[in-house]
């Protein structure tokens, strides 16, 4: 059994992350600046800790800790991100919580540590074809992320791995893929598009709104297959960048007719002025699949499914 904490516990995935790693038989302490919105949280101890307060890691962060999950970070869907009024919090208080982490882990000489990045950091003049986007992960130079959000997540995985050379560190570092399910954020601005789709399709009386033109691709990642992925990416000792989302590339105006379709509602599509982020971008999992002989599966229908029913229950 090992002692694990797991920064962000109070989000979506911080969320699945715990229980997943209490089920496994750890001692997992949750940490996070809020509680989780929609359940109780499976931790052994649950935290509410400001990560941006370098005394409050140093209480929180113990040298008989084993590993550190950290997925504590200022974010949220295309509403939240690409409207440029949210960019210096973003940055701000996204590295804080990195900077803080890493002291501690060397101070009390804690070995071990996933670092979530994500896809935002890829450079966006490889994702201007909505049809072929080029997100091998040695594609990520020279870098131009689309967002400033991408640019706090370059920023940070080059912050892990120079204290991984510098200090003897051992960092595992996945670039997830729109990860979504159940317990997710669905409303209020910081949800990304499979939820706000679900709640638009269940609300809808025939109309659903669509940011930009629809033609925008994306691909989409079961929670419980990222949970999965983290699993299998921790255990191989991996220390380099990798990819983890699903291959399953989908336009936004598809992905909203497929929501209906589950939904079982006749709906119309219409296009409004919205922030859409890049117009291609999709999981290359052929590192992936090289390093963990493993790549995630297509759980995108599944995934919807169950995500749609959840959100039409908390209507």
């Amino acid at each position: 059994m090992k002692k694990i904490v797991v920064c962000g516990a109070g989000g979506f995935i911080g969320g699945h992350l715990v229980t997943n790693l209490r089920n496994q038989g750890h001692y997992v302490i949750g940490a996070d600046i809020k509680l989780p919105e929609f359940n109780t949280s499976d931790a052994h101890e649950f935290k509410l800790v400001d990560l941006r307060d370098p005394l409050a890691v140093s209480r929180l962060l113990t040298s008989d800790i084993n590993e550190i999950y950290q997925l504590a970070a200022d974010m949220g869907g295309a509403g939240y991100v690409f409207t440029g009024e949210n960019d210096a919090d973003i940055m701000h208080n996204s590295v804080l919580i990195n900077i803080n982490i890493l002291n501690e882990m060397v101070k009390k000489r804690i070995n071990r540590i996933f670092y979530s990045s994500s896809a935002c950091m890829y450079p966006s003049h490889n994702q201007v074809d909505p049809l072929n986007p080029n997100l091998a992960e040695d594609t990520a130079y020279p870098a131009n992320p689309d967002s400033e959000y991408g640019w706090e997540k370059l920023f940070s995985e080059r912050l892990y791995l120079s204290y991984a050379r510098n200090y003897g560190l051992t960092i595992c570092i996945a670039r997830f893929h729109n990860v979504f399910g159940p317990l997710g954020t669905w409303q209020g601005g910081r949800e990304k598009s499979p939820a706000a789709l679900c709640r638009k399709v269940a609300t809808s009386t025939g109309e659903v709104e669509i940011w930009g033109n629809g033609t925008q691709t994306r691909s989409f990642l079961y929670i419980t297959d990222c949970i999965d992925g983290i699993n299998r990416l921790m255990a191989s000792g991996y220390t380099h960048p990798v990819n983890l989302g699903s291959s399953h590339m989908i336009s936004i105006n598809d992905m909203a007719l497929l929501i209906a379709t589950i939904a079982d509602k006749p709906i119309r599509l219409k296009h409004i002025a919205g922030p859409t982020g890049v117009a291609g971008r999709t999981s290359d999992n052929r590192l992936i699949q090289e390093v963990l002989n493993w790549s995630p599966p297509d759980n995108l229908e599944h995934g919807l499914r169950e995500t749609y029913n959840w959100i039409n229950q908390q209507l």
